[in-house]
């Protein structure tokens, strides 16, 4: 069974609130300190067995398996996380300007807020990036408006105001 299929089974596993809010604070915890470790010395390159860097993380490997899940967009290369198992050999080559405008989009204020990002993008970076973020959701309705005296958008040749524009009178 591939670690993202571990990862659904696991994160499908109960329908008790209580239980689910313990899983997803578990994973959350689990998750933050996967990225103070890699924010906190970014010359270090992950790769290897899935297993062994599950481990490396202190995840289990189902655990891991969603965390791949969640990094995956921001990897100079993305894996192909459907095929993932324990022994297979990965590298985790973060594009680490995309990670942090990826955690905004992610709405995960508890990671984009961690003061390991202190030493590794300029405040000046950060603020730059979480603007790009935020012009991204903007949504600007690009269609043009038609005039009165533009052709009417029918194909009849006449002006919109001599044609559909015209008010019912």
């Amino acid at each position: 069974m591939t670690l993202i299929e571990q990862w659904r089974k696991l994160a499908e596993g109960s329908d008790e609130d209580a239980e689910v809010r313990a899983f997803w604070n578990n994973y959350f915890a689990s998750e933050t300190e996967a990225y103070k470790t890699i924010l906190s010395d970014t010359s270090v390159r992950y790769e290897g067995k899935a297993g062994e860097l599950a481990a490396r993380f202190n995840m289990s490997e189902a655990t891991f398996g969603g965390f791949l899940d969640g990094i995956n967009t921001s990897l100079t290369t993305p894996l192909d996380i459907d095929s993932i198992e324990a022994d297979t050999a990965i590298v985790l080559d973060i594009d680490l300007e995309k990670l942090y405008f990826n955690m905004h989009e992610a709405k995960a204020d508890w990671l984009y807020e961690l003061k390991e990002w202190n030493g590794v993008l300029s405040e000046e970076k950060r603020r730059e990036i979480t603007k790009s973020w935020r012009v991204s959701k903007q949504y600007v309705n690009k269609e043009a408006k038609v005039g009165p005296n533009d052709p009417c958008p029918c194909g009849s040749g006449k002006k919109y105001k001599k044609c559909c524009g015209r008010s019912a009178d």
